[in-house]
């Protein structure tokens, strides 16, 4: 077998093991996706449709779109800036606002 047909089957097997490990995982993702309650999937398919990220820190008082952990979803902030509470923006615009972050604190 040449170098190149061995680096080329090397290359494939990887590439197959690869795929056939995320696939339980991708399954299990969208279990945990049937699970979630209805603003957190509209969320997710605006934020996919829309080409949104979350922005941390940024809300005013029960105006935000979710949250992580702090509270069950849109509207519920008790706090401005919340550091858990995100709110959609479009991709790139978070970073312009001053003390918004991409992840929860």
């Amino acid at each position: 077998m040449s170098k190149q047909a061995w680096a080329a089957s090397t290359l494939s097997a990887a590439i197959g093991l690869a795929l056939a490990m995320s696939a339980p995982v991708q399954a299990q993702n969208m279990k945990d996706m049937s699970a979630m309650p209805q603003p957190v999937k509209d969320n997710m398919a605006r934020m996919a449709k829309n080409k949104l990220e979350k922005c941390y820190g940024i809300n005013a008082v029960s105006k935000n779109d979710c949250a992580e952990g702090a509270h069950s979803c849109a509207g519920q902030a008790t706090q401005a800036r919340d550091p858990k509470s995100f709110v959609l923006l479009p991709a790139g615009d978070c970073s312009k606002i001053q003390g918004g972050k991409l992840q929860a604190s």
